[in-house]
């Protein structure tokens, strides 16, 4: 989920631009680096190269691209189309097709684009010629159907059994754990021989072990920049920004583009935060977002907040959007096959449960990172995101002394985006947040 313009993420300026060369690196080199991969895509049937169809959560990128897969994200290919106000026509072609109007955005937007044979703003999606995928979004099943509809092609259902019930957790040497990992271990061997047989290869282990490595470096630099967060002023703006972070986290997962690219985050966000810069808006509330971002108004949804001095210092997005990397598990590289399969069941579960359970979250970082407000976005499409979120936002008032603003629209469809309706009620929160200051500091 990176957004790719000359000017930063959906048009807006680059937070905290300045004429410091450090300063605004980050998000130039996100979109640098996608214009690349966009084009990387749409020659590579030319170059005769595969093309693996995956998900942000369990994405198995590291596995993949061992086998010389390029990977194709249809998520990230279908926001696109919605910052760039194209989705409509895709969505509405998908539609005519036969797809009801309740179905999740990103899959109106990417059958349109298959209808279309891979037409794309920034360039031609490959077909797929293998497509994988796990149960952490209940629409992922469905939508790989489609392709095989489409396409013939071989799918690969990797099912990761979910956190325990009632909050019981369990991790290595309980039997529970133990049974989890060695199910998921089973299904990674056959989805290694599918792999062998769609591309003509075996497995070199070197080469992932070389990915893995990447991957940890990444893993551990992602949490440092959601660690830097604290600063206040926020160093970067956690939904703007941050989607451009998360862009590369999932297409340069496990290359040496990505562990450079966040070598050099961490970086700039460090020298922020050492040096008190914040973003470009005047932050006078420190927000934290749970959802997804409204794309077909991106520019315009951002500025509702930070117009009123709202920044956003953190975002469950930047948890399950990363395929749940704010685990900070790392590989063993000593027993890549084996740590490959935990990696997938604990991240994954991470993932699974910063949507589904991103009270308990949210109610641990308001303190540490100074959160006066919690903005709960309910998109239509997607029951999978929005579903409980009324609930999640009663339990987190009652744990941490946040206001709260639960606003509706979606994240792929302009026609069931109101901004007049969202505008008032992003005001009425802005009016309660001051309303709140005031009376605390009065007493």
């Amino acid at each position: 989920m990176t957004i790719d313009t000359s000017a930063g993420p959906g048009g807006l300026a680059p937070a905290g631009a300045t004429h410091d060369p450090l300063v605004g690196r980050g998000n130039h080199e996100g979109n640098r680096l996608f214009r690349e991969w966009y084009a990387r895509l749409t020659s590579a049937p030319e170059r005769g190269e595969k093309a693996a169809y995956v998900f942000v959560m369990g994405s198995l990128a590291e596995l993949l691209q061992s086998f010389d897969f390029n990977l194709v994200l249809p998520e990230i290919n279908g926001l696109q189309t919605a910052v760039r106000h194209v989705s409509e026509s895709y969505i509405a072609q998908a539609e005519d097709y036969g797809y009801a109007s309740d179905v999740c955005g990103y899959v109106k937007a990417d059958v349109g684009m298959q209808l279309r044979g891979g037409e794309h703003p920034m360039g031609r999606i490959p077909r797929p010629d293998i497509a994988v995928f796990t149960g952490a979004c209940n629409t992922y099943i469905k939508w790989a159907e489609i392709w095989e509809r489409m396409y013939r092609i071989p799918i690969f259902t990797l099912d990761v059994p979910g956190t325990r019930a009632a909050g019981r957790v369990t991790g290595r040497g309980h039997v529970d754990y133990q049974n989890d990992l060695t199910y998921v271990a089973g299904q990674i061997d056959e989805l290694i021989s599918l792999c062998e047989q769609v591309s003509g290869k075996h497995l070199d282990l070197d080469r992932l072990r070389q990915a893995m490595s990447y991957a940890n470096a990444m893993t551990r630099d992602w949490l440092r920049v959601l660690e830097l967060n604290k600063s206040r002023p926020a160093v970067y703006n956690a939904v703007t920004d941050g989607t451009v972070y998360l862009g590369v986290v999932n297409g340069f997962r496990g290359r040496p583009e990505g562990a450079r690219y966040f070598e050099q985050l961490v970086e700039e966000l460090e020298y922020k935060a050492a040096n008190g810069i914040g973003t470009n808006f005047d932050e006078r509330h420190r927000l934290a977002f749970v959802g997804v971002p409204c794309y077909p108004i991106y520019r315009r949804f951002s500025e509702m907040f930070t117009e009123r001095g709202g920044v956003f210092a953190g975002s469950s997005y930047t948890w399950f959007a990363s395929g749940g990397w704010n685990s900070g598990f790392e590989y063993d590289l000593d027993h890549p096959l084996e740590s490959l399969a935990e990696g997938v069941l604990v991240s994954v579960r991470a993932a699974m449960d910063a949507m589904f359970h991103t009270d308990r979250l949210l109610a641990d970082m308001a303190e540490p990172y100074g959160i006066d407000g919690i903005v709960y976005h309910s998109i239509k499409s997607c029951r999978t995101v929005s579903a409980g979120l009324a609930d999640s936002r009663r339990a987190v008032m009652e744990q941490a002394n946040v206001g709260t603003l639960l606003i509706d629209s979606d994240h792929m469809d302009p026609r069931v985006v109101s901004e007049a309706g969202l505008k008032n009620r992003v005001d009425a929160f802005f009016e309660g947040l001051e309303t709140r200051k005031l009376l605390a500091a009065a007493g």
